[in-house]
């Protein structure tokens, strides 16, 4: 079992490694990988309460959001938008993907920020597959971008801790762009689609009956979940593998499978999106090791992704360490809960993993240098971090990337 000492980059001020579970009122917050996924799988006794899910008005929809719904009506939108994430399908993609990580790269010229390139890239591809190509990708990324300036706020307090003042500001950074996507990207395809169905998802969401309303909210969760948090661990792996000379020569003579293994290791150590939350509808039982505790109605269940994901009981010994194909026990997936599990699990971690592939091979294949360490912040929408200032420079002239 090889090894490196890549120790994680995302380390969030102030937040705790322990205990494994943890009580403040009715806040609970796990860190054990085994009571964490007993809480995501606890179906019918909890509901979505992460990504503001409680706050997001549910009368204006026909069809409730795939990100905020719950029970047999969530299972059942979610099994038909699963196919269009399913591995055999992504790979579909891959000579586009292949073409457009070409392009961008090609078009550098001299030093280049990859959180910009590979917003760039994560949007191009997933705006595709759902089927938001009315207008130029630069724009559409600005729209998703803005988005996400919004004032902090803390999920565990009442009004989620802002003033009116920042609500009032959350109100407009929100919906400007909101309605800046739904005339400029969303209203355009719906339009297309209606006219001439195609096989992505927005057809897919107007053959299924969604209103309009319907349909701009699941674009924005798959801008969301699509493009923007892939872009992140784009970056953070890169930062991982320059920094590794071992590990990024490991990666770039890999076959497919292996790149996949390390890919996976960084992000089980490095998620996106960091806490995962429930509200608890019905008591129930959770376990860790001996210990058994007992969750009530209106409780918080805090998922700490991160920490869970370096539960040495779970993954092993030397947790932070990135260890491609590290012994598992059986139901540990290698990206640990990445991706959640259960109900919510994130549908698009086939996608994730590659898009991510085919920028860093090709990425790699051009000696790119590090020329200084990004900047590291956070995001409290997606509870996840945010990298910036990922300053490269290119050293070999453009090849046509590793083969996969």
């Amino acid at each position: 079992m090889a090894e490196t000492h890549d120790r994680r980059r995302a380390r969030k001020p102030g937040e705790r490694a322990s205990p494994t579970i943890e009580q403040q009122g009715s806040v609970w917050r796990f860190r054990s990988l085994s009571a964490a996924r007993q809480v995501l799988r606890a179906r019918s006794q909890t509901t979505q309460a992460g990504f503001t899910a409680e706050r997001i008005p549910r009368g204006v929809f026909t069809k409730h959001p795939i990100l905020i719904s719950d029970g047999p009506a969530h299972d059942e939108q979610r099994s038909k938008v699963a196919r269009f994430f399913a591995p055999a399908v992504v790979e579909r993609y891959t000579p586009r993907m292949e073409a457009c990580a070409d392009r961008l790269l090609d078009e550098v010229d001299g030093a280049f920020r990859l959180d910009e390139l590979a917003l760039l890239y994560t949007v191009e591809v997933t705006a595709d597959i759902v089927g938001l190509t009315a207008a130029p990708v630069p724009r559409l990324a600005r729209r998703l971008v803005s988005f996400f300036n919004q004032p902090p706020f803390d999920i565990t307090r009442p009004d989620l801790g802002r003033t009116p003042r920042q609500w009032a500001r959350a109100a407009v950074n929100g919906l400007v762009p909101v309605a800046r996507m739904w005339l400029e990207d969303v209203r355009p395809a719906v339009r297309a689609r209606r006219r001439s169905p195609t096989g992505d998802v927005i057809s897919h969401l107007i053959a299924e009956g969604y209103s309009d309303a319907d349909i701009l909210v699941e674009c924005v969760t798959y801008g969301t979940a699509g493009m923007v948090t892939t872009r992140e661990f784009i970056a953070m792996a890169a930062w991982h593998l320059l920094s590794d000379e071992t590990l990024r020569r490991r990666y770039v003579t890999a076959e497919k499978d292996e790149r996949y293994a390390i890919l996976h290791e960084i992000i089980r150590i490095e998620p996106v999106v960091g806490h995962l939350y429930r509200r608890v509808q019905e008591a129930f039982e959770v376990d860790d090791g001996d210990e058994r505790f007992t969750v009530q109605p209106g409780d918080l269940l805090d998922v700490c992704v991160r920490e869970a994901n370096a539960d040495p009981r779970a993954v092993g010994t030397d947790p932070l360490d990135v260890c491609p194909y590290r012994p598992l026990p059986a139901g540990v997936a290698p990206y640990g809960l990445t991706f959640g599990d259960g109900a919510h699990k994130c549908p698009g971690q086939p996608l994730a993993i590659l898009e991510s592939d085919v920028l860093l091979t090709r990425l790699l294949a051009r000696e790119p240098v590090l020329l200084r360490e990004p900047t590291l912040g956070w995001d409290d929408l997606i509870e996840g971090y945010r990298l910036r200032h990922v300053e490269l420079g290119l050293g070999a002239p453009g090849t046509d990337g590793a083969s996969a």
